[in-house]
C-alpha cells in the first residue's frame, strides 16, 4: 500500500508538525470493491486524505460529503493536450474539479505523476501553468497545482545538504519551482527508500531504510539522520532551493515496501515494518 504523507516541512528546513497520512486509490487490478465501499472503508478508519491518479466519475462522486481531501492527478497521456492547449486545461476542470468543488476538498491538482525525466516531461510546467490559468477562471484559485515526481530527478542526494537534480532535468525543474514559489504550491514527491537500499545495499544498513535504526547512520553537519526517508526528503528540499525552489513545502505523494516475498526484502514482515513505522514517524 502506498501512503500520502503531507508533511509541512522536513527536519533539515523546518520543524516538523504532525502530519496528515492519506492512501493512494489506485484503480488496477481485478474484483475491487465499488468506490462507494471504499470510502465508507476510509471514512471508517480516519483517513484524512486520497490520491486519485486520474479523475474516476464514480470515484469522486463516492467521496462528495465524505470530509476526505482529494489530490487529483491528471493522466500522464494528457499532458501535451494540457500544455499545448489552453481551451483542453479549461475543459478539463469544468468536467472534472467544477462539479465537485462545492462538495470536495481538492488539496491539490497534480499535473502527471513520476514523468520527470521522460519524454513528456517538457510538458508538465506548460499543463501546471495551463491548469492554473483554467482554476482561476472558475474561481478556484484556492486550489494548488503540482506534479509528482520520484526521487530519480536527483542526481546527488547524500549528504542531504549537497542534494541537486540531475542534470537532465535541471531545465525542467527550475521553471516549476519558479512557478510552486510564485503561487506558494507544494511538490508532490514519492519517496521509497525501498529502491535506494536494494540499488545500494553496501552502504545503506537495511535498519536505516526501516525507520529501525537506533544508531545515527548520516552526519551531515549538525544534523544527524537515523532514517533514510528524512534524508531522501531533506536532499529534495536542497534540491528545490538550488533552482529557485528556497520556500516551496514538500508534499510526500507516495511512500511504501513492497511485500511480493522474493527473497528476504520484499516481504510482508518488512512491509509492515515499514509502514507502522513510517506512520508513527510521520504522525
Amino acid at each position: 500500500m502506498r501512503f500520502i504523507i503531507c508533511d509541512k516541512g522536513s527536519c533539515y528546513y523546518y520543524e516538523a508538525e504532525a502530519s496528515i497520512v492519506g492512501v493512494n486509490y489506485g484503480l488496477l487490478g481485478n474484483n475491487l470493491p465499488p468506490p462507494s465501499q471504499v470510502i465508507a472503508l476510509l471514512s471508517s478508519r480516519g483517513i484524512a486524505r486520497v490520491c486519485l491518479f486520474a479523475p474516476v466519475q464514480d470515484v469522486l462522486t463516492a467521496l462528495e460529503n465524505s470530509g476526505i481531501e482529494v489530490i487529483l492527478g491528471t493522466l500522464n497521456e494528457d499532458l501535451q493536450n494540457l500544455g499545448g492547449d489552453l481551451s483542453y486545461a479549461m475543459s478539463w476542470v469544468k468536467n472534472n474539479v467544477l462539479p465537485y468543488a462545492d462538495t470536495i476538498k481538492f488539496h491539490c491538482i497534480s499535473a502527471g505523476n513520476e514523468v520527470i525525466p521522460s519524454d513528456l516531461a517538457i510538458h508538465v510546467f506548460l499543463a501546471m501553468r495551463n491548469l492554473n490559468t483554467a482554476l482561476r477562471a472558475s474561481h478556484l484559485d484556492e486550489i494548488p497545482v503540482s506534479t509528482s515526481v520520484s526521487t530519480l530527478v536527483l542526481g546527488t542526494s547524500c549528504p542531504p545538504s549537497q542534494g541537486e537534480f540531475s542534470e537532465d532535468v535541471k531545465s525542467i525543474m527550475q521553471p516549476i519551482a519558479e512557478f510552486l514559489v510564485k503561487n506558494n504550491f507544494p511538490l508532490l514527491v514519492n519517496v521509497y527508500p525501498y529502491f535506494s537500499y536494494i540499488y545500494n545495499p553496501q552502504d545503506i544498513p537495511l535498519s536505516y531504510a526501516l525507520f529501525n535504526s537506533s544508531e545515527v547512520v548520516v552526519r551531515d553537519g549538525k544534523l544527524k539522520y537515523k532514517n533514510l526517508f528524512d534524508a531522501t526528503t531533506d536532499a529534495v528540499y536542497s534540491a528545490l532551493e538550488k533552482v529557485g525552489g528556497h520556500d516551496v513545502d514538500v508534499v510526500i505523494s507516495e511512500s511504501g515496501w513492497p511485500s511480493d516475498e522474493n527473497g528476504d526484502i520484499a516481504t510482508i514482515p518488512n512491509a509492515k515494518m515499514y509502514v507502522n513505522n513510517l506512520v508513527q514517524h510521520v504522525s
